[in-house]
């Protein structure tokens, strides 16, 4: 099988950047940012991005980029003989499909809610309990979400299907610079409301009002936590791009790009959110033992509502989170094209066709979740909730550990190949004197992001 190229290394980087980047950086991050005191807590949350986030990324991308397959095979193909380092693949294959069996549900969100904004039909409710009434209206009607998530997968697969030059990247390069375009315009605009020195001042300037209040290893644990679960790492959704380039460049210099796009997006996220809710909802945030994606529906909304322009700015603020959905789930549902035509023999049209079934079908207990499954609960989570809560707090840590080890340890890939492969180019080298910082103490904090996102 001859593999596909990426046409350029903009399209490698921004591509792998939108995997990366998701709904989390926009409503996640600045609900832990707001919940832990701001400026303090996104430092803290950098310095766990460069102690954790990078050189797992760095290992994904050389195990792609060595054995040039998805996670499918890839294990296959580096492992020594007699290893079953290749068992991996089925946690891979499984993450990357219980992840979209709810994040393209989260999408279909995303895009009746621009609609709403672009029609006006929104604007007339203005507080966050009316606007929650709405969300409920919308979670609670199958039959509009069923459609909508259909479409949703179609298109995405249907990108897909058009190959990784001339559908992926020519897509997703266009959807990743406007999505940048828009932050940078509602960033500006954020920053001219009244109260929005205020924001800023919060979110930019450290102090230690949310250490006091909830203690220093809440907001150190906090941070760790958000900064390793906004990479994706662990189910191979990175590996598959880092199998599509050549060995011109060196990875830790394009991990580090990566990673500083997907944050960036964090940290404009910021700039739209803080402003606008020191305008006009008295500096309240949201509360972080309650993050999640339904503050977009109800508190960011309700600001939306109550601004000038609300209109226009929800609904451009909604395009930019359709971008940054699709750029997910277009990269995730290249893996599983990978997956296929590593394994099988059939072509990209007929793969996609097969997927759109099958991924319609494996959504459906998540969408149906809220209505007729509503009373399926495990531990008091919701089929939605019970999928995330596997895929984010289980199977990424749990992978980025399987990774670590397979990349560092003499059982596994082994330092020397990861450490020729990951320097193999030109660009930032990774140092050696490292070594025993990924090879035993990185796993530690692994074990720790992992016990204390399950515990």
């Amino acid at each position: 099988m001859n593999r596909e190229k990426f046409s350029s290394r903009l399209g490698f980087i921004l591509i792998s950047a939108g995997c990366a980047i998701g709904l989390g950086n926009v409503y996640r991050f600045p609900i832990m940012t707001g919940s832990y005191g701001g400026a303090l807590f996104v430092l803290i949350y950098i310095g766990f991005l460069l102690l954790m986030g990078l050189p797992i990324m760095t290992m994904e991308l050389s195990v792609g980029r060595a054995s040039q397959r998805s996670i499918a095979s890839s294990f296959d193909t580096l492992e020594k003989p007699g290893q079953k380092w290749h068992w991996l693949k089925y946690m891979g294959i499984a993450g990357n499909y219980l992840l979209m069996m709810f994040y393209t549900t989260i999408s279909a969100w995303m895009v009746i809610y621009f609609f709403k904004y672009a029609g006006g039909s929104i604007m007339q409710y203005k507080t966050a309990e009316e606007l929650g009434n709405v969300f409920g209206s919308v979670v609670n009607n199958s039959g509009l979400l069923i459609g909508v998530n259909v479409l949703v997968i179609l298109l995405c697969f249907g990108v897909c299907s058009l190959g990784l030059q001339n559908g992926v990247e020519k897509i997703t390069k266009g959807m990743m610079i406007a999505l940048f375009a828009l932050m940078l315009g509602l960033a500006i605009y954020a920053c001219t409301l009244n109260n929005a020195a205020e924001g800023l001042k919060f979110y930019l300037i450290p102090n230690l009002d949310g250490v006091r209040e909830h203690g220093l290893w809440t907001v150190i644990s906090a941070a760790m936590g958000q900064s390793f679960f906004t990479l994706s790492v662990g189910i191979g959704s990175v590996a598959i791009f880092g199998s599509y380039i050549s060995k011109d460049r060196s990875l830790s210099g394009e991990a580090l790009t990566i990673m500083s796009l997907d944050t960036l997006v964090a940290l404009m996220s910021g700039l739209i959110i803080f402003p606008a809710c020191f305008t006009y909802n008295n500096g309240v945030t949201a509360d972080a033992s309650a993050v999640g994606a339904s503050f977009l529906f109800t508190t960011l909304s309700s600001i939306f509502n109550a601004m000038p322009g609300g209109r226009v700015v929800g609904a451009l603020f909604f395009v930019f989170m359709i971008f940054a959905a699709f750029s997910t789930v277009i990269a995730v549902f290249e893996n599983i094209v990978s997956f296929w035509l590593e394994l099988t023999k059939m072509k990209r049209g007929r793969i996609a066709l097969i997927n759109i079934v099958l991924l319609f079908v494996l959504s459906l207990p998540c969408i149906l979740g809220f209505t007729v499954w509503s009373d399926f609960q495990i531990a008091g989570k919701s089929i939605m909730d019970l999928e995330d809560f596997t895929v984010s707090n289980i199977m990424l840590p749990l992978g980025s550990l399987f990774y670590v080890f397979f990349c560092t340890s003499r059982y596994g890939w082994g330092w020397d190949s990861y450490f020729a492969e990951v320097n193999t180019g030109k660009g930032m080298k990774l140092a050696k004197w490292l070594r025993p910082y990924l090879a035993y103490v990185l796993p530690v904090i692994l074990m720790v992001v992992f016990l204390v996102s399950v515990l």
